[in-house]
């Protein structure tokens, strides 16, 4: 059983549906029935177009044969001159496409014809009775629609007084015209200025009134076209634009409302106006009923969809209020979660700084030998001038000893920079990451491994002090000493050992690399493969961290550490960013 509620919105859907189907009706009729008035307007204007070119075309040709010397010798009534006359009347009617060309004297009579040796031959008619005949002799031209008193075919007749007492009369048919405005559709047809259709390209529709004409005007329309009567208007008009055919035609049958345009009228052809009708009740009531059909279905459709979504709505209220508290409650436990994972993130990055620190520590421990190298040759020398010093002063010889005084601070101030040195390397992350000189970064490793690096060849270039890097300088030399310690451990077998710095002269761009290579025995496959993965190491005493820490400190300072085949020995390649 249907709902009231539902019941309600199947009610509305349906009468919204109608509503905008009626409107969607009206609008798309609307814009069709423009949209046709406009392309048939510009249609009726281009056949109209066509046929002013066919009258202007044949228009000249009386003109040209006025003054024609045959044209006047058969006026003049010279031997053989209408023999010569005939015979090119005869030739330029199949050359132009005219229907007839004749001259008639100043009496009315013809005396040559494109016709003469046809059994219908105008030769000796006499045509003064037609008014085309009349006015050329009174005015100098004429022009006349009628039917052929010999042919009974309609046409136009163009007439020109010649220079002599006679007329030259050129006829032109439409039927090729008429022929090709059937084949484009529509009904074309030309009405004089009573309205009285002429040419047409419906045969019915010629010498039937537009318009009510006064018995008078009919009368003189009858006898001028040669028709035996006027027939009625074929159409009625329904609107400004359309009209209803009135029965069948040859070329349509009767189908509601027609539109009907009309072009300009042309003094050249004896204003006649040209008119195009076209039918648009079939043309224009598919789309209108696709337009209400489609649009009425889809209101309908959205007016349906809007209520089942009310309904809806209704019944997953009460459910919204559940939804939301429990996602607040896997809100709250989710925050928890995320605080407990930044915990233990922070946890972890503190983690990774102690275990650098220790490793560094662990560095320290293995650079004792040298550090002690380093401040026990001064702190004896230290210890032999004190001594001397006091003699010294006690001869009374002050200049010497305060010369002594001097070299004991020199050795005591070498002593410090070792000492700090040391504490430098012990302390924790410095903290942001500025830009270091990497000079003086590899100074301060080579100082802390001075003593191991003593008995080794090294080929440690001068660096520019001003190449600075994008790293922090404790880490920096953390790295250093890694790699410096690794590679004396690498040649203690090796019988020449050899440990050379250089820079890539193909680094990235904005990038500078340090090649620290050695000529030790080099790394096994086994262990190349995975060389900075935690715990692996090829020496029983080592823990397999060292490369591992220097990579994620690389890799923190935006540079990389990574292990380059080499033909003999190791290379290691730190890359890191230059300071801008």
């Amino acid at each position: 059983m249907i709902r009231r509620g539902t019941l309600a919105w199947i009610v509305s859907a349906l009468l919204v549906g109608a509503f905008v189907a009626f409107l969607a009706g009206r609008v798309t009729q609307a814009r069709f029935t423009q949209a046709l008035r406009e392309t048939t307007l510009a249609d009726a204007r281009i056949r109209q177009a066509l046929l002013d070119s066919e009258v202007n075309r044949f228009r000249l040709l009386p003109l040209a044969l006025a003054d024609d010397r045959d044209v006047i010798a058969a006026l003049a009534g010279k031997s053989g001159a209408r023999e010569r006359l005939n015979r090119k009347f005869e030739a330029m009617a199949a050359d132009v496409g005219t229907s007839a060309i004749y001259l008639v004297n100043c009496d009315g009579l013809t005396i040559a014809a494109d016709n003469w040796n046809q059994p219908t031959s105008f030769v000796g008619e006499n045509y003064g009775f037609r008014r085309y005949v009349r006015d050329a002799l009174d005015t100098g031209s004429g022009s006349q629609f009628a039917l052929g008193t010999v042919s009974r075919r309609p046409g136009l007749y163009l007439a020109r007084r010649t220079q002599q007492c006679g007329v030259v009369v050129v006829k032109l048919e439409f039927d090729r015209l008429e022929t090709q405005w059937r084949r484009a559709g529509g009904v074309t047809f030309v009405t004089a200025p009573s309205g009285v259709i002429l040419a047409t390209s419906e045969p019915t529709w010629r010498f039937a009134a537009t318009r009510a004409l006064p018995a008078s005007e009919r009368e003189a329309v009858i006898r001028d076209s040669g028709t035996g009567s006027i027939h009625p208007s074929p159409f009625r008009t329904t609107g400004l634009d359309t009209i209803e055919l009135r029965g069948e035609t040859d070329t349509a049958q009767p189908d509601g409302k027609w539109l009907l345009v009309s072009s300009g009228a042309d003094a050249e052809t004896g204003n006649w106006r040209l008119h195009l009708a076209m039918p648009f009740g079939r043309t224009i009531s598919g789309p209108v009923r696709l337009a209400q059909v489609a649009t009425g279905l889809a209101a309908t459709g959205l007016v349906l969809a809007l209520g089942w979504l009310a309904m809806r709505n209704r019944r997953r209220r009460a459910r919204t209020l559940q939804l939301e508290r429990a996602v607040a409650e896997r809100t709250r436990a989710l925050r928890r979660e995320i605080d407990a994972r930044g915990e233990l993130e922070a946890r972890a990055a503190q983690l990774r700084e102690e275990l650098r620190l220790a490793n560094r520590l662990a560095t320290l421990g293995q650079v004792t030998a040298s550090v002690a190298h380093e401040t026990s040759q001064p702190v004896a020398a230290i210890r032999n001038y004190a001594h001397v010093t006091r003699a010294l002063i006690a001869r009374g010889l002050d200049d010497e000893a305060t010369e002594n005084l001097t070299t004991i601070d020199r050795l005591a101030e070498r002593i410090g920079v070792v000492t700090a040195q040391l504490r430098g390397f012990a302390r924790k992350r410095s903290g942001a990451l500025t830009g270091v000189s990497l000079a003086r970064a590899i100074e301060g490793s080579e100082l802390m491994l001075r003593e191991r690096l003593s008995s080794i060849a090294t080929d440690f270039p001068e660096f520019a002090p001003d190449l600075m890097v994008h790293a922090d300088k404790v880490r920096l030399e953390q790295i250093l000493v890694n790699l410096l310690q690794n590679a004396i451990e690498a040649l203690a077998e090796t019988a020449a050992p050899r440990i050379t710095l250089s820079l890539d002269p193909e680094a990235p761009p904005g990038m500078v690399v340090l090649l620290i290579a050695d000529n030790g025995p080099g790394i096994a496959p086994e262990i190349a493969d995975k060389l900075f993965t935690p715990f692996t190491t090829s020496r029983s005493e080592g823990l397999g961290l060292g490369l591992v820490i220097a990579q994620d400190i690389a890799t923190e300072f935006g540079g990389s550490l990574e292990h380059r085949p080499a033909a003999t020995g190791t290379i290691f390649a730190l890359s890191l960013k230059i300071a801008s």
